[in-house]
């Protein structure tokens, strides 16, 4: 008779278990793929994809400006000539007192400017609106990131929520549940039984407000991303760092140059700087390269003084062209062109400011981040040895369950507070990186690595 040896069999067990954590962790959805979700599906960043596709277009129709220009064009026309006057005899064939017939002519045109100041200015503008899209662009992928951090990072902490305030309800309810005891037995108070009762009763408000706050993150990601916020990998303990470079000034350097708001609003000044451009450069004369070659034939019986047949001409020339009056519109297109380029001033001048506020709150956000981590981690290891402490004293009879349940709840709020904390290190630095201009598919990646997976 065959007989399983059970040390094997609680290796096999273990190595099963094993697997299937494993197994969980492969199938955990991290950050970047939280991403990566979030580009096939959000209707923002599918819209800057086509907006980015016409910005493109933009250049090319600049460059079109200056290029020539060649059209074709193509008639046929049915006549039918009477006279009622008479012709001398030889003429007769010529001038006929009736014909009728179908003329056909093509005509095939050529311009080319040679000299127009206003469509080099409408080029540059396009240029410029072109590169705006890109800009664009960029901005609506680094928001889609900062977006994509928040959702994953807030469905964490709320989960975290739930679960520590769990955590304190089955504690309080443990102490409660001892005090009943203790109540029934004649060892304890009734005060002490009303306070555990009470602790309790909070702790299941708070519970239903965790799982509300838990219900929405996740309704949130799930709007983002397209898939259910479930098997999100969780955050490890992790030695927070400052911010690269520690140096705030640097940070603002950076913001100044690549932030994208501001980009987009110096692009739009220079936008509408070219607009001045274009209107003064509007009045200005033209020159252009025009040939042309023109082909008419006749058929039927039309006479030849009507519709000439097989007629043929060719044409090539300059064409000057230089407007005199257009009824002020020119002038008034100025004015508005250089109150916009004022406006755009003024709103390059609030995004600089703005981009300094939020590189400056980011900053601080992960620099202080590192030692307020490190003290919270401090005090919930203190509050841990004081919770210890006060229940050896309660079970001495030197300290009460009220004062068991303060020490638990402070524990309980250290672990919030903590878990809040590293929420706030991590979407600093996603902050700081938007901010910077500077957020990349990199950084992503770069936090996946506080994960478990």
């Amino acid at each position: 008779m065959n007989r399983k040896h059970p040390a094997r069999g609680a290796v096999r067990a273990a190595a099963c278990l094993l697997l299937g954590i494993a197994a969980g962790a492969s199938h955990a959805i991290d950050l970047m793929g939280s991403y990566q979700k979030a580009l096939q599906v959000d209707p923002t960043r599918l819209a800057a994809d086509e907006a980015v596709a016409a910005g493109r277009e933009k250049a090319k129709q600049g460059d079109a400006m200056l290029r020539p220009r060649i059209n074709l064009q193509a008639s046929a026309t049915g006549l039918n000539d009477r006279s009622s006057s008479s012709v001398p005899a030889p003429l007769d064939q010529i001038i006929k007192s009736e014909s009728s017939g179908t003329v056909s002519q093509a005509a095939l045109q050529l311009s080319q400017p040679l000299y127009d100041q206003g469509a080099r200015a409408d080029k540059k503008q396009l240029h410029q609106q072109s590169a705006l899209a890109e800009i664009e662009y960029r901005h609506a992928q680094q928001d889609l990131m900062q977006r994509v951090a928040e959702a994953y990072f807030g469905v964490l902490l709320a989960q975290e929520s739930l679960r520590v305030t769990q955590s304190e309800k089955a504690a309080v309810a443990l102490q409660r549940d001892r005090a009943q005891a203790r109540f029934d037995v004649g060892r304890g108070r009734i005060t002490d039984l009303q306070e555990a009762q009470a602790r309790y009763d909070q702790t299941l408000a708070k519970e239903v407000s965790a799982q509300s706050t838990l219900a929405s993150a996740q309704a949130q990601y799930l709007e983002l991303t397209g898939v259910p916020a479930q098997g999100l990998a969780p955050l490890r303990p992790f030695a927070p760092t400052p911010p690269m470079p520690d140096d705030l000034l640097a940070w603002h350097d950076k913001s100044a140059e690549s932030n994208t708001r501001v980009l987009v609003k110096q692009t739009e000044l220079a936008i509408a700087s070219a607009e001045i451009g274009r209107y003064r450069l509007s009045g200005r004369p033209t020159v252009d390269l025009v040939a042309s070659y023109t082909a008419k034939n006749q058929s039927g019986s039309l006479s030849p003084a009507v519709a000439p047949d097989g007629s043929r001409s060719a044409a090539i020339g300059l064409q000057f062209n230089l407007p005199l009056y257009s009824g002020g519109a020119l002038s008034s297109k100025e004015r508005e062109s250089l109150a916009k380029q004022r406006q755009a001033e003024h709103d390059l001048a609030g995004a600089r400011k703005d981009a300094r506020l939020k590189v400056q709150d980011s900053f601080l956000s992960v620099k202080n981040g590192v030692a307020r981590i490190a003290a919270l981690e401090q005090s919930l290891r203190s509050n841990q040895t004081a919770l210890e402490a006060t229940t050896l004293g309660r079970d001495v009879g030197t300290r009460t369950e009220l004062d068991v349940l303060d020490a638990q709840q402070r524990v309980y709020a250290s672990q919030l507070e903590l878990a809040q904390a590293r929420n706030d290190y991590l979407l600093g630095r996603v902050r700081l990186a938007m901010a910077a201009g500077e957020l990349q598919e990199s950084d992503l990646r770069a936090l996946d690595a506080y994960l478990l997976r």
